[in-house]
Protein backbone atom coordinates (compact mmCIF):
# COMPACT_ATOMS: atom_id res chain seq x y z
CA UNK A 1 0.00 0.00 0.00
CA UNK A 2 3.04 2.73 0.40
CA UNK A 3 2.93 5.48 2.98
CA UNK A 4 0.69 8.08 3.15
CA UNK A 5 2.67 11.38 4.18
CA UNK A 6 1.45 12.11 7.68
CA UNK A 7 0.19 15.65 6.55
CA UNK A 8 -2.46 14.24 4.30
CA UNK A 9 -4.11 12.26 7.14
CA UNK A 10 -7.59 13.16 8.40
CA UNK A 11 -7.12 11.57 11.87
CA UNK A 12 -4.40 12.62 14.49
CA UNK A 13 -4.73 9.06 15.87
CA UNK A 14 -7.60 6.42 16.16
CA UNK A 15 -8.26 4.08 19.51
CA UNK A 16 -8.78 0.57 19.31
CA UNK A 17 -10.74 -1.06 22.68
CA UNK A 18 -12.20 2.33 24.19
CA UNK A 19 -15.90 -0.12 24.73
CA UNK A 20 -13.36 -1.67 27.10
CA UNK A 21 -12.46 -0.36 30.74
CA UNK A 22 -9.14 0.80 30.57
CA UNK A 23 -9.82 1.58 26.89
CA UNK A 24 -13.27 4.05 28.17
CA UNK A 25 -10.44 5.34 30.72
CA UNK A 26 -7.96 6.02 27.96
CA UNK A 27 -11.27 7.72 25.91
CA UNK A 28 -11.56 9.15 28.91
CA UNK A 29 -8.46 11.08 29.31
CA UNK A 30 -8.77 12.15 25.50
CA UNK A 31 -11.66 13.96 25.69
CA UNK A 32 -9.87 15.64 28.84
CA UNK A 33 -6.56 16.76 27.93
CA UNK A 34 -6.32 16.05 24.22
CA UNK A 35 -5.20 19.49 21.91
CA UNK A 36 -8.13 21.39 21.15
CA UNK A 37 -8.66 20.58 17.43
CA UNK A 38 -7.50 16.93 17.91
CA UNK A 39 -8.67 14.76 14.74
CA UNK A 40 -9.51 10.99 16.47
CA UNK A 41 -11.62 8.44 16.25
CA UNK A 42 -12.87 5.11 18.26
CA UNK A 43 -12.49 2.02 16.50
CA UNK A 44 -14.09 -1.32 17.58
CA UNK A 45 -16.49 -4.17 16.26
CA UNK A 46 -19.39 -3.03 17.45
CA UNK A 47 -21.92 0.04 16.43
CA UNK A 48 -23.83 0.15 19.58
CA UNK A 49 -20.50 -0.21 21.89
CA UNK A 50 -19.10 2.36 20.47
CA UNK A 51 -22.18 4.71 20.02
CA UNK A 52 -22.49 4.19 23.66
CA UNK A 53 -18.72 5.09 24.69
CA UNK A 54 -19.30 8.74 22.71
CA UNK A 55 -22.86 9.40 24.48
CA UNK A 56 -20.91 9.28 27.61
CA UNK A 57 -18.20 11.16 26.28
CA UNK A 58 -20.49 13.90 24.86
CA UNK A 59 -22.29 14.07 27.55
CA UNK A 60 -19.58 15.82 29.16
CA UNK A 61 -17.96 16.97 26.39
CA UNK A 62 -21.27 18.10 24.01
CA UNK A 63 -18.53 18.71 21.50
CA UNK A 64 -17.74 15.75 20.75
CA UNK A 65 -20.85 14.80 19.35
CA UNK A 66 -19.77 14.55 15.62
CA UNK A 67 -16.25 12.03 16.87
CA UNK A 68 -16.05 9.47 14.58
CA UNK A 69 -16.71 6.17 14.88
CA UNK A 70 -15.00 2.88 12.76
CA UNK A 71 -16.88 -0.67 13.06
CA UNK A 72 -13.91 -2.93 11.59
CA UNK A 73 -12.92 -6.40 12.54
CA UNK A 74 -9.45 -6.22 14.75
CA UNK A 75 -8.24 -9.77 12.89
CA UNK A 76 -8.90 -8.16 9.43
CA UNK A 77 -5.78 -6.54 8.15
CA UNK A 78 -7.30 -5.31 4.95
CA UNK A 79 -10.12 -3.48 6.85
CA UNK A 80 -7.21 -2.16 9.14
CA UNK A 81 -5.17 -1.25 6.84
CA UNK A 82 -7.96 1.27 5.32
CA UNK A 83 -8.70 2.45 9.19
CA UNK A 84 -5.06 3.01 10.18
CA UNK A 85 -3.42 4.35 6.96
CA UNK A 86 -5.83 7.47 7.34
CA UNK A 87 -4.28 8.07 11.30
CA UNK A 88 -1.02 8.69 12.29
CA UNK A 89 -0.94 6.73 15.08
CA UNK A 90 -2.91 4.17 16.22
CA UNK A 91 -3.66 3.07 19.67
CA UNK A 92 -4.84 -0.17 21.00
CA UNK A 93 -6.01 -1.51 24.67
CA UNK A 94 -6.93 -4.70 22.73
CA UNK A 95 -5.84 -7.81 24.57
CA UNK A 96 -4.74 -10.19 24.81
CA UNK A 97 -2.21 -9.18 22.26
CA UNK A 98 -0.67 -12.61 21.68
CA UNK A 99 -4.18 -13.68 20.73
CA UNK A 100 -6.06 -10.81 18.98
CA UNK A 101 -2.90 -8.15 18.72
CA UNK A 102 -0.87 -9.20 15.70
CA UNK A 103 -2.98 -7.67 12.25
CA UNK A 104 -2.84 -4.02 13.83
CA UNK A 105 0.58 -4.31 14.64
CA UNK A 106 0.71 -5.44 10.51
CA UNK A 107 -1.08 -3.07 9.03
CA UNK A 108 0.91 -0.03 10.90
CA UNK A 109 4.36 -1.63 9.79
CA UNK A 110 2.75 -1.49 6.16
CA UNK A 111 1.17 1.88 5.73
CA UNK A 112 3.60 3.62 8.68
CA UNK A 113 1.17 4.62 10.80
CA UNK A 114 2.75 4.63 14.86
CA UNK A 115 1.64 2.27 16.80
CA UNK A 116 1.35 2.26 20.69
CA UNK A 117 0.08 -0.77 23.10
CA UNK A 118 -0.32 -1.33 26.24
CA UNK A 119 0.80 -5.09 26.23
CA UNK A 120 3.47 -6.72 29.12
CA UNK A 121 3.69 -9.81 26.90
CA UNK A 122 7.18 -11.02 25.87
CA UNK A 123 6.47 -12.97 23.09
CA UNK A 124 3.98 -11.07 21.55
CA UNK A 125 6.48 -8.05 21.72
CA UNK A 126 9.08 -10.53 20.09
CA UNK A 127 7.12 -11.90 17.60
CA UNK A 128 6.16 -8.72 15.66
CA UNK A 129 9.29 -7.69 15.95
CA UNK A 130 11.12 -10.53 14.00
CA UNK A 131 7.86 -9.83 11.30
CA UNK A 132 7.39 -6.43 11.27
CA UNK A 133 10.45 -4.45 12.22
CA UNK A 134 12.03 -4.49 9.06
CA UNK A 135 8.75 -3.53 7.30
CA UNK A 136 8.29 -0.66 9.69
CA UNK A 137 11.79 0.27 9.40
CA UNK A 138 11.07 0.88 5.89
CA UNK A 139 7.65 2.65 6.05
CA UNK A 140 8.90 5.01 8.77
CA UNK A 141 6.48 3.59 11.32
CA UNK A 142 7.29 3.66 15.28
CA UNK A 143 6.47 0.70 16.54
CA UNK A 144 6.02 1.24 20.51
CA UNK A 145 4.97 -1.85 22.38
CA UNK A 146 4.41 -1.54 26.93
CA UNK A 147 3.40 2.23 27.01
CA UNK A 148 1.52 1.94 29.97
CA UNK A 149 2.81 0.64 33.63
CA UNK A 150 4.61 -1.53 31.90
CA UNK A 151 6.98 -0.51 30.94
CA UNK A 152 7.21 3.51 31.04
CA UNK A 153 7.65 4.00 34.69
CA UNK A 154 10.80 1.81 34.33
CA UNK A 155 11.94 2.39 30.96
CA UNK A 156 11.91 6.38 31.28
CA UNK A 157 12.70 6.10 35.01
CA UNK A 158 15.88 3.93 33.71
CA UNK A 159 16.33 6.87 31.32
CA UNK A 160 16.04 9.88 33.57
CA UNK A 161 18.30 8.23 36.09
CA UNK A 162 20.97 7.95 33.78
CA UNK A 163 21.16 10.78 32.23
CA UNK A 164 21.74 12.65 35.83
CA UNK A 165 24.04 10.14 36.53
CA UNK A 166 26.08 10.94 33.79
CA UNK A 167 28.06 8.14 33.84
CA UNK A 168 31.13 7.86 31.41
CA UNK A 169 32.27 4.04 32.41
CA UNK A 170 29.66 0.48 33.03
CA UNK A 171 26.28 1.42 34.62
CA UNK A 172 24.70 -0.87 37.49
CA UNK A 173 20.84 -0.10 37.93
CA UNK A 174 18.44 -1.30 39.68
CA UNK A 175 14.77 -0.55 39.79
CA UNK A 176 12.34 -1.61 42.70
CA UNK A 177 8.59 -1.17 42.66
CA UNK A 178 6.25 -0.61 45.31
CA UNK A 179 2.44 -0.19 44.38
CA UNK A 180 -0.79 -0.15 46.39
CA UNK A 181 -3.32 -0.48 43.42
CA UNK A 182 -5.26 -3.34 41.51
CA UNK A 183 -4.05 -5.20 38.64
CA UNK A 184 -6.31 -4.95 35.72
CA UNK A 185 -7.88 -8.10 34.17
CA UNK A 186 -6.10 -7.88 30.99
CA UNK A 187 -2.90 -7.62 32.39
CA UNK A 188 -4.08 -10.86 34.38
CA UNK A 189 -5.01 -13.01 31.45
CA UNK A 190 -1.42 -11.88 29.89
CA UNK A 191 0.24 -12.75 32.45
CA UNK A 192 -1.37 -16.22 32.60
CA UNK A 193 -1.06 -16.51 28.75
CA UNK A 194 2.89 -15.79 29.35
CA UNK A 195 3.25 -18.11 31.72
CA UNK A 196 1.45 -20.86 29.82
CA UNK A 197 3.74 -20.62 26.88
CA UNK A 198 7.04 -21.12 28.55
CA UNK A 199 8.57 -22.59 25.70
CA UNK A 200 6.75 -20.64 23.00
CA UNK A 201 8.15 -17.07 24.88
CA UNK A 202 11.94 -18.63 24.98
CA UNK A 203 11.84 -19.69 21.21
CA UNK A 204 10.45 -16.50 20.45
CA UNK A 205 13.28 -14.36 22.00
CA UNK A 206 15.91 -16.48 20.56
CA UNK A 207 14.33 -15.82 17.05
CA UNK A 208 14.53 -12.29 18.47
CA UNK A 209 18.41 -12.09 19.35
CA UNK A 210 18.98 -14.05 16.17
CA UNK A 211 17.70 -10.97 13.80
CA UNK A 212 18.39 -8.16 16.31
CA UNK A 213 22.21 -8.93 16.66
CA UNK A 214 23.89 -6.69 19.24
CA UNK A 215 24.66 -3.05 19.23
CA UNK A 216 26.78 -1.76 16.11
CA UNK A 217 28.86 0.52 18.55
CA UNK A 218 29.77 -2.50 21.00
CA UNK A 219 28.13 -1.44 23.84
CA UNK A 220 26.90 -4.04 25.96
CA UNK A 221 23.02 -3.83 27.68
CA UNK A 222 21.76 -6.47 29.37
CA UNK A 223 18.18 -7.60 32.04
CA UNK A 224 20.03 -9.46 34.94
CA UNK A 225 18.37 -11.23 36.86
CA UNK A 226 18.65 -10.75 40.89
CA UNK A 227 17.91 -12.88 43.41
CA UNK A 228 15.63 -12.36 46.53
CA UNK A 229 17.29 -10.05 49.15
CA UNK A 230 17.43 -6.90 51.46
CA UNK A 231 18.85 -3.78 49.93
CA UNK A 232 20.77 -2.06 51.92
CA UNK A 233 20.65 1.07 50.66
CA UNK A 234 16.80 1.31 50.36
CA UNK A 235 16.33 -0.72 53.39
CA UNK A 236 13.25 -3.20 51.44
CA UNK A 237 13.33 -6.76 51.09
CA UNK A 238 13.46 -7.40 47.27
CA UNK A 239 11.56 -9.92 44.89
CA UNK A 240 12.72 -10.30 41.19
CA UNK A 241 9.76 -9.33 39.16
CA UNK A 242 9.21 -11.87 36.17
CA UNK A 243 7.90 -9.00 33.80
CA UNK A 244 8.91 -7.32 30.51
CA UNK A 245 9.91 -4.46 32.14
CA UNK A 246 13.80 -5.37 32.44
CA UNK A 247 13.96 -6.64 28.53
CA UNK A 248 12.85 -3.06 27.53
CA UNK A 249 14.91 -0.95 29.72
CA UNK A 250 17.99 -3.42 28.56
CA UNK A 251 16.84 -2.58 24.90
CA UNK A 252 16.82 1.43 25.44
CA UNK A 253 20.25 0.79 27.04
CA UNK A 254 21.68 -1.05 23.74
CA UNK A 255 19.87 1.68 21.77
CA UNK A 256 21.01 5.08 23.24
CA UNK A 257 24.57 5.64 24.35
CA UNK A 258 23.65 7.52 27.45
CA UNK A 259 23.15 4.52 29.42
CA UNK A 260 27.29 3.84 28.43
CA UNK A 261 29.50 1.90 27.71
CA UNK A 262 28.38 -1.49 30.09
CA UNK A 263 24.96 -1.26 31.37
CA UNK A 264 23.08 -3.51 33.80
CA UNK A 265 19.45 -3.63 34.96
CA UNK A 266 17.78 -5.57 37.64
CA UNK A 267 14.15 -5.64 38.56
CA UNK A 268 12.15 -5.95 41.26
CA UNK A 269 9.06 -5.84 43.81
CA UNK A 270 10.02 -4.26 47.00
CA UNK A 271 8.21 -5.00 50.28
CA UNK A 272 9.10 -3.70 53.62
CA UNK A 273 9.32 -6.98 55.55
CA UNK A 274 9.98 -10.68 54.76
CA UNK A 275 7.09 -12.11 55.61
CA UNK A 276 5.10 -9.80 52.29
CA UNK A 277 8.27 -10.74 50.41
CA UNK A 278 7.79 -14.71 51.44
CA UNK A 279 3.92 -13.87 49.99
CA UNK A 280 5.11 -12.57 46.82
CA UNK A 281 7.18 -15.36 46.16
CA UNK A 282 4.57 -17.88 47.66
CA UNK A 283 1.63 -15.99 45.20
CA UNK A 284 3.75 -15.65 41.73
CA UNK A 285 4.90 -19.58 42.13
CA UNK A 286 1.18 -20.46 42.60
CA UNK A 287 0.26 -18.37 39.49
CA UNK A 288 3.34 -19.51 37.57
CA UNK A 289 2.55 -23.34 38.30
CA UNK A 290 -1.99 -23.05 37.68
CA UNK A 291 -0.69 -21.56 34.43
CA UNK A 292 0.69 -24.82 33.52
CA UNK A 293 -2.52 -26.79 34.57
CA UNK A 294 -5.75 -25.71 31.92
CA UNK A 295 -8.73 -26.62 34.03
CA UNK A 296 -7.12 -24.10 36.73
CA UNK A 297 -5.97 -21.82 34.51
CA UNK A 298 -9.51 -21.43 33.32
CA UNK A 299 -10.67 -21.09 36.49
CA UNK A 300 -8.41 -18.81 37.25
CA UNK A 301 -9.59 -16.38 34.22
CA UNK A 302 -13.04 -16.78 34.93
CA UNK A 303 -12.44 -14.81 38.55
CA UNK A 304 -10.81 -12.01 36.68
CA UNK A 305 -12.32 -10.95 34.19
CA UNK A 306 -11.49 -8.66 31.76
CA UNK A 307 -12.83 -5.40 30.70
CA UNK A 308 -13.72 -4.53 34.49
CA UNK A 309 -11.90 -2.64 36.98
CA UNK A 310 -12.07 -0.57 40.62
CA UNK A 311 -14.57 2.54 40.81
CA UNK A 312 -13.19 6.13 40.71
CA UNK A 313 -12.89 6.19 44.80
CA UNK A 314 -10.65 3.01 44.99
CA UNK A 315 -8.21 4.42 42.36
CA UNK A 316 -8.15 7.80 43.77
CA UNK A 317 -6.57 5.71 46.79
CA UNK A 318 -4.39 3.67 44.53
CA UNK A 319 -0.16 4.73 44.22
CA UNK A 320 2.82 3.60 42.97
CA UNK A 321 6.80 4.02 43.11
CA UNK A 322 9.73 2.93 41.04
CA UNK A 323 12.83 3.32 43.19
CA UNK A 324 16.34 3.30 41.50
CA UNK A 325 19.82 2.65 42.66
CA UNK A 326 22.35 3.54 40.01
CA UNK A 327 26.23 2.64 40.53
CA UNK A 328 29.28 3.90 38.66
CA UNK A 329 32.62 4.04 40.06
CA UNK A 330 32.06 5.67 43.30
CA UNK A 331 29.10 6.83 42.60
CA UNK A 332 25.56 6.14 43.65
CA UNK A 333 23.09 7.65 42.68
CA UNK A 334 19.10 7.46 43.81
CA UNK A 335 16.00 8.35 42.04
CA UNK A 336 12.48 7.79 41.97
CA UNK A 337 9.54 7.57 39.50
CA UNK A 338 6.00 8.17 41.63
CA UNK A 339 2.37 8.41 40.81
CA UNK A 340 -1.47 7.30 41.08
CA UNK A 341 -3.93 4.51 40.49
CA UNK A 342 -1.15 2.19 38.20
CA UNK A 343 -3.22 -0.03 36.92
CA UNK A 344 -5.93 1.94 35.06
CA UNK A 345 -5.67 5.45 35.96
CA UNK A 346 -2.24 5.99 35.33
CA UNK A 347 -1.82 3.75 32.93
CA UNK A 348 -4.38 5.11 30.72
CA UNK A 349 -2.79 8.59 30.83
CA UNK A 350 0.15 6.94 29.98
CA UNK A 351 -0.60 5.76 26.96
CA UNK A 352 -3.02 8.77 25.92
CA UNK A 353 0.32 10.77 26.15
CA UNK A 354 2.35 8.41 24.02
CA UNK A 355 0.27 8.64 21.37
CA UNK A 356 -0.43 12.73 21.61
CA UNK A 357 3.78 12.73 21.75
CA UNK A 358 4.44 10.52 18.57
CA UNK A 359 1.27 12.85 17.01
CA UNK A 360 2.56 16.03 17.41
CA UNK A 361 6.22 16.10 19.18
CA UNK A 362 9.36 16.54 17.72
CA UNK A 363 10.65 13.30 18.59
CA UNK A 364 14.35 11.84 17.51
CA UNK A 365 14.15 9.72 14.18
CA UNK A 366 13.26 6.46 14.64
CA UNK A 367 11.60 3.83 13.05
CA UNK A 368 10.94 0.03 13.16
CA UNK A 369 9.97 -1.67 16.78
CA UNK A 370 11.19 0.94 19.63
CA UNK A 371 11.11 1.39 23.28
CA UNK A 372 9.53 4.44 24.69
CA UNK A 373 12.52 5.85 26.03
CA UNK A 374 14.13 5.57 22.25
CA UNK A 375 11.66 6.97 20.35
CA UNK A 376 10.00 9.53 22.41
CA UNK A 377 12.37 10.39 25.87
CA UNK A 378 12.89 13.75 27.00
CA UNK A 379 9.49 14.99 25.20
CA UNK A 380 7.52 12.05 27.40
CA UNK A 381 9.16 12.69 29.89
CA UNK A 382 8.18 16.59 30.07
CA UNK A 383 4.54 15.40 28.96
CA UNK A 384 4.03 12.91 31.95
CA UNK A 385 5.56 15.26 34.19
CA UNK A 386 3.23 18.33 33.54
CA UNK A 387 0.58 15.57 34.10
CA UNK A 388 1.62 14.43 37.33
CA UNK A 389 3.92 11.52 37.38
CA UNK A 390 7.09 12.65 39.61
CA UNK A 391 10.63 12.03 38.33
CA UNK A 392 13.38 13.55 40.34
CA UNK A 393 17.00 12.37 42.18
CA UNK A 394 15.97 12.01 45.90
CA UNK A 395 19.97 10.94 46.64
Amino acid sequence: MGRMPTDQRDLDLVLFGATGFTGGLTADYLAENGPSGLRWALAGRSQAKLEAVRNRLVARHPDLGDLELVVVDAADETELVDVVRRAKVAVTTVGPYQQLGGPLVAACAETGTDYVDLTGEPEFVDVTYVEQHQTAVASGARIVHACGFDSIPHDLGAYFTVKELQATGPVTLRGVVRAAGTASGGTFHSAMGAFSRAKQMSAAAKARRRVQGKPADGRRSRAVAGKPHRDKVLGYWLLPMPTIDPQVVARSGAALPAYGPDFRYSHYAGTKTLRYAAGGMAAVSFVAVAAQVGPARKFLLTRVPQGQGPDEAKRSKSWFTVEFVAESGDRTLRTKVSGGDPGYGETAKMLAESALCLAFDDNPPTAGSVTTAEAMGDNLLTRLSARGITFEVVG
